[in-house]
């Protein structure tokens, strides 16, 4: 399958039911603006910030006429000022297409569990949740949170906060008590709503000891609201009172929707960097609304007929997004478990069976199934499905074949590529473009998204920094608890001044598609969740046997991941397959298992600068291929003479990977 050649193309029918193309034609006849293609459009988005937002308002009838100042009020980044003056609620939009004909939600856990949980059924239970949560004090501003996995009543929690004005925030069960606790501290929460245990790869997995931690480490925390599923165990704590999940949301109350301004927060989502704690990112409720419905219905060409299907846990902005499917009304699809427990078709089954009609996974999944000989078309029906999403990582143009081969030759491959920073997408498909393999179909309307070189140029055709150079409604509001915000400024914008840096690799094809060649920076991509180094140090360097360590992800030209971790021992210690097995312990408790390095290796230093600081980055250059004058400088380091174990390390991986 040659690059040149799409690997696949829409019918004139696909292109004819498209959103994009109802949006194009109420252009015409609404605005008088006429675009003959999608990249005409995309360069109108990019340069009418205010039309275009205003447009995407109008469009999807998000309320009254607008005030006199607009969309874009200040267009500087950070501090982009949106509809100011504009009050809305993200159930708003997710109520109106409450329906009886259809489900909101159908779920499935890994024990084969099915619920169907209706448009009614979803409002009474929000509702109802809703209410206790005002019985107990809460209001617009305080921040609830969650330890709960990818289940009905996480979204149901979600939307019952979301619908006071009060600040969600949530946490995978999977999660140990130093990532949970690095995370909630920074935003001391009132309520807790959690379980005290959850199902994976068909074993159960008691949380009580490590929710006990957790409610005894978060000060000002006044009630817990407990899901029960290791119902053998009671839970007890002196710290706060425990309410019962079923007695929360249980009766008949109508559903009040508090009208909030635009700019207040909906959320505070994590993305952790290199250094320091994970940086707990505020965004708000009407740039996540109004970014998710054009996400949902110009990227995703996502509607009301729609079963939509992502699969993520709670900690990945992937869930955040899928909830967001409600917005234009689809039925969002749930599943709870293990992918490849009891086998690696258990997805596909479930895609079957629910008739999922827009199927989402991280690119490893579909490289997995690839790798284990997994037939979708033959073992499942899947004949409502007619898209295919992927991303956390490069999407292999290997991949792009099995999926046309293996599950079906006319679906719309939508791989994209965003982050949890802006809980969206800058590169995405678009439903009436060709595909090419290997390749995102086009930059996001919206999105003034370029390859940046070094020195801040422009490149086509050539890798460079991924940047955005205008706002986005959904960027950060502000990092929580970041006085003067200097930590949001320098996550960002410190490269390129006024110019959002994301830390990926692009490249911008001459057709305008889109090719992510990986991480630029440091941290951690394991199956799309990303994690700061420092909470990996933080859990391997309190062992008493490892004196430093240095952990790199190898993610790069849509390549499988590869994470080694190095790590210097104690005079005397050696790295015995039993220390490596209690390395991992510690790092699946206190991280998860998706971010257990692939290979362990005893150093005997840790290359570090004078100031003291690890040098990933140079680290991972170099064992990317780099030269290394090309990415340290003996001068500038506290111990150079550590570098000759990676240099050598370099050159026998480079000469195995050539054979």
């Amino acid at each position: 399958m040659s690059t040149d050649i799409p690997a696949w193309t829409p019918s004139p029918e696909r292109i004819g039911r498209a959103r994009v193309t109802a949006f194009l034609s109420w252009l015409a006849r609404e605005r008088g603006r006429r675009f003959a293609t999608y990249d005409e459009l995309w360069r109108w988005s990019v340069s009418d910030i205010d039309g275009f937002w205003r447009a995407l308002w109008d469009w999807f009838e998000l309320g009254a006429s607008l005030p006199p100042a607009g969309a874009l009020a200040s267009a500087k980044m950070p501090g982009a000022a949106w509809f100011p003056g504009v009050e809305t609620n993200y159930l708003r939009q997710v109520f109106r297409h409450a329906s009886h004909v259809r489900p909101a939600i159908i779920a499935r856990n890994e024990e084969g569990k099915d619920r169907e949980i209706s448009w009614q059924e979803l409002q009474r239970q929000v509702a109802a949740l809703a209410q206790t949560l005002r019985r107990l004090g809460v209001v617009r501003g305080d921040r609830v949170v969650a330890y709960l996995p990818n289940i009905p009543e996480t979204v149901v929690a979600f939307l019952a906060v979301a619908s006071i004005g009060a600040i969600w925030s949530a946490c995978a069960p999977d999660l140990g008590k130093l990532a949970v606790l690095d995370r909630f501290r920074q935003i001391t929460p009132k309520i807790l709503i959690a379980v005290d245990g959850y199902r994976y790869g068909g074993k159960l997995h008691d949380r009580h000891e490590v929710l006990a931690e957790v409610i005894d480490e978060l000060p000002g925390l006044e009630q817990l609201i407990l899901l029960p599923v290791v119902a053998s165990v009671a839970l007890t704590t002196a710290r706060v009172p425990i309410l019962n999940w079923n007695e929360a949301s249980a009766g008949e109350v109508p559903l009040l929707i508090d009208d909030l301004p635009f700019s207040d927060p909906l959320w505070v989502v994590y993305s952790s960097g290199t250094t320091g704690m994970p940086k707990p990112i505020v965004q708000s409720q009407g740039g996540v609304l109004i970014e998710h419905l054009k996400l949902m219905a110009f990227h995703l060409d996502l509607g009301v007929d729609d079963r939509f299907f992502w699969y993520s846990s709670t900690g990945w902005i992937m869930w955040n997004l899928q909830v967001g499917g409600l917005l234009v009304g689809a039925t969002i699809c749930l599943y709870d478990g293990n992918p490849g427990y009891p086998d690696s078709s258990v997805l596909w089954r479930f895609a079957s069976e629910a008739k999922i009609s827009f199927f989402g996974a991280g690119a490893a999944f579909y490289s997995g199934c690839q790798k284990q000989g997994v037939e979708p078309a033959q073992l499942a029906d899947l004949s409502a499905l007619r898209s295919i999403g992927s991303t956390g990582s490069p999407l292999s143009p290997e991949s792009y074949r099995w999926i046309l081969e293996h599950v079906g030759r006319d679906l719309w491959i939508d791989a994209l590529s965003g982050g949890t920073d802006l809980a969206s997408c800058f590169v995405a498909g678009v439903p009436t473009l060709p595909v090419f393999a290997g390749e995102m179909q086009a930059r996001c309307l919206g999105a003034k998204v370029a390859a940046f070189s070094d020195e801040g140029c422009e490149l086509e055709e050539e890798v460079g920094e991924l940047v955005c150079c205008a706002p986005m409604p959904s960027m950060p509001l502000y990092f929580w608890n970041d006085e003067g915000g200097q930590r949001y400024h320098d996550s960002y914008f410190d490269t390129y001044p006024g110019i959002w840096r994301h830390g990926d690799w692009l490249k911008i094809t001459a057709r305008g598609g889109a090719i992510i060649y990986g991480r630029s920076d440091a941290t951690i991509n394991r199956h799309g969740i990303r994690m700061g180094t420092s909470e990996l140090y933080r859990a391997v360097d309190d062992l008493p046997e490892v004196v430093d360590s240095l952990v790199v992800d190898l993610e790069y030209l849509g390549k499988e991941s590869y994470m080694p971790l190095f790590v210097v021992l104690r005079p005397g210690e050696i790295l015995s397959a039993a220390l490596q097995d209690k390395l991992r312990d510690r790092i699946r408790a206190a991280l998860s298992a998706r971010h257990l390095p692939n290979d362990i290796f005893a150093v005997p230093a840790i290359p570090r600068t004078l100031s003291g600081k690890k040098m990933e980055l140079p680290i991972k250059k170099l064992l990317l291929g780099k030269e290394l004058a090309d990415v340290a400088n003996p001068d500038t380091m506290a111990n150079p003479e550590s570098l000759a174990w990676f240099v050598a390390f370099a050159d026998a991986r480079s000469a195995r990977l050539s054979r």
